[in-house]
């Protein structure tokens, strides 16, 4: 028997069906800049076997005895510096980024967005848009250069999410876009305006993406290459040579050797060497979060002019500017082909 809207069982549900869905993923943010709320968010993350590459035998003791105890205070008081009226900088500016794309992309599409770590997540969701009938979603992690720790972690938690799922939707993923030219041209536009409205010529741009151990470039790993040609092509298309580019790492943690040059080793060198003026990017945040409104524009700064520098610039990054959505709208479009 075929069966039809007239003649299906009278408590047979309603099911929604045939939406297109988008679905955009940052890396996650403690709920409150409170201890509680953060040791939550940090138990989560670093318990993450791609996040932390040790046997959790060996690892869980040490996050849950030393760890868990003594970071959660030092990292309140920083996300303290940075919080908002709307909350976390990461979380407010991705939810813009969402409600940008939506405006842009119309009807057609659903957009949602969501942290790997901590809420909203990215099961709750992925459930939210195949309940609204969503059975075409792109997930799209905001990660421009590829890692394991990031961009794969996304999927390993929507992996996880479609293992539970009788009725699972079609999943596209957003490649990694560190070299594609609609971002560098996003990059050298918005960056390009913010050098010029300083109030003072810097000497030197650095460009700092987070760090990673150093062991990760060895097992092949492609973030250090991806980060190294995003920063090749972004000195190429901001075509100013009387601006010295310097490309490092930040966020070091831990006793590993992570990948170098390290930040804040650059910024001390650099007034120590005679730099007095200084402005330092962040391309590899697609928005601006406690590394970069903490790290960068205030230990960054502390850093540099404790060690003799006098002017000190931490430009934003793309956000939810003209420049970053015109070039996070393309990104989807071209993803989206054949189903919009």
């Amino acid at each position: 028997m075929t069966w039809t809207p007239q003649n299906l069982p009278a408590d047979h549900p309603s099911v929604a069906s045939g939406k297109i869905g988008v679905l955009v993923v940052n890396l996650g943010t403690p709920t409150a800049p409170d201890a509680p709320s953060v040791k939550r968010y940090l138990a989560e993350f670093l318990s993450d076997p791609r996040v932390i590459e040790i046997p959790a035998l060996v690892w869980q003791p040490i996050l849950r005895g030393i760890i868990l105890n003594t970071r959660p205070k030092k990292s309140a008081h920083a996300y303290q510096q940075v919080w908002t009226d709307e909350g976390s900088p990461l979380a407010a500016i991705t939810a813009q980024q969402a409600c940008g794309l939506q405006q842009r992309l119309g009807d057609g599409v659903m957009v949602d967005w969501a942290m790997r770590y901590g809420a909203p997540s990215i099961p709750d969701q992925l459930d939210k848009l195949m309940q609204a009938g969503c059975e075409r979603i792109l997930l799209a992690p905001l990660y421009p250069q590829y890692c394991a720790a990031t961009t794969a972690t996304v999927v390993d938690k929507a992996g996880d999410w479609l293992r539970e799922k009788r009725w699972q939707p079609s999943l596209r993923t957003l490649p990694p876009y560190h070299d594609d030219p609609t971002y560098i041209a996003a990059l050298a536009q918005d960056l390009g305006a913010q050098l010029d409205a300083l109030a003072f010529q810097p000497e030197v741009l650095l460009l700092s993406f987070h760090g990673m151990p150093a062991r990760t470039l060895e097992l092949g790993d492609p973030y250090h290459c991806h980060c190294m040609k995003t920063a090749r092509l972004l000195e190429a298309a901001l075509a100013r040579p009387a601006l010295r580019m310097v490309t490092t790492f930040q966020s070091r943690f831990g006793r590993a050797k992570w990948l170098e040059p390290a930040t804040d080793v650059v910024l001390e060198a650099e007034a120590k060497k005679g730099t007095r003026r200084i402005a330092i990017a962040a391309p590899g945040f697609s928005a601006d979060c406690l590394e970069t409104l903490e790290e960068l524009a205030i230990r960054g700064r502390e850093q540099f002019t404790e060690a003799g520098g006098e002017q000190f610039a931490a430009l934003s990054c793309l956000n939810a500017g003209d420049a970053g959505m015109a070039m996070l709208e393309a990104l989807m479009r071209r993803e989206l082909a054949g189903w919009l």
